[in-house]
């Protein structure tokens, strides 16, 4: 009779924290981020090993560019659940972020933890794009004498090639685009386009054609029949 007494008092409790769990889920998706914040944290207050709140109010600090206050719930989820491959990008992001807004000395010492993050994410889930993205883009970015490396950033580029062909193509473009080898990101543009057909590769050769190859009315071209193309 206890134990039936118990149930009956757990499950209201259960019941009004789905309510709430998914209310704040639905101003999440909406883009109400600070009405969804407290709702969270209530959560959270209740349970603070709930996972998936403790993703949102990460995911939340990081719209609003807090990055510390994302990093320290990313950094609750991957000692809690270790184990899944988007807390460490998403963890790598952040420290990525405030490296970027931080001063050079400090940037620097950040780095190395940076690489660690996305490279412990592909290490989870070998078939990690995002995180392949971001370390093409860091390994861009970085000047050659603290580890940037075109070298490397075509490797993660081949590798998404095997895993998203449309990927794969797209990051070879970035690439070349970034050493102003433009024929190159063309052709590259155009395979993703053959692959896949997404807006997004329409849009880059796009851009690529307006802003870099000063060719305006290829660029009309080039979404005019994306357009097209999305008519059928």
């Amino acid at each position: 009779m206890k134990k039936v007494l118990l149930i009956l008092l757990i499950i209201p409790v259960f019941v009004f924290s789905q309510t709430n769990f998914e209310k704040a889920e639905k101003l999440f998706n909406q883009g109400k981020y600070l009405a969804a914040k407290p709702i969270f944290e209530a959560i959270i207050t209740e349970n603070p090993k709930d996972l998936k709140a403790l993703e949102y109010l990460g995911d939340i600090e990081g719209h609003a560019k807090s990055w510390d206050k994302a990093m320290e719930y990313y950094g609750k989820l991957k000692k809690l659940d270790p184990s899944d491959a988007d807390h460490y990008y998403k963890y790598g992001g952040c420290l990525g972020m405030k490296a970027k807004e931080s001063n050079k000395f400090k940037a620097l010492g950040m780095i190395d933890d940076i690489k660690a993050s996305f490279e412990k994410a592909i290490q989870l889930n070998s078939n990690h794009i995002e995180a392949r993205w971001a370390l093409i883009e860091l390994y861009l970015q970085l000047p050659g004498i603290v580890g940037g490396s075109e070298r490397k950033a075509q490797k993660y580029a081949a590798e998404l090639l095997r895993i998203s062909p449309v990927d794969g193509y797209l990051a070879k473009g970035h690439i070349a685009e970034y050493f102003n080898r433009y024929k190159d990101a063309e052709g590259n543009y155009n395979k993703a386009i053959a692959v896949s057909g997404s807006k997004t590769s329409y849009k880059k050769l796009a851009d690529l054609y307006k802003n870099k190859m000063n060719q305006p009315e290829k660029a009309k071209t080039v979404l005019e029949n994306y357009q097209e193309r999305t008519k059928s």
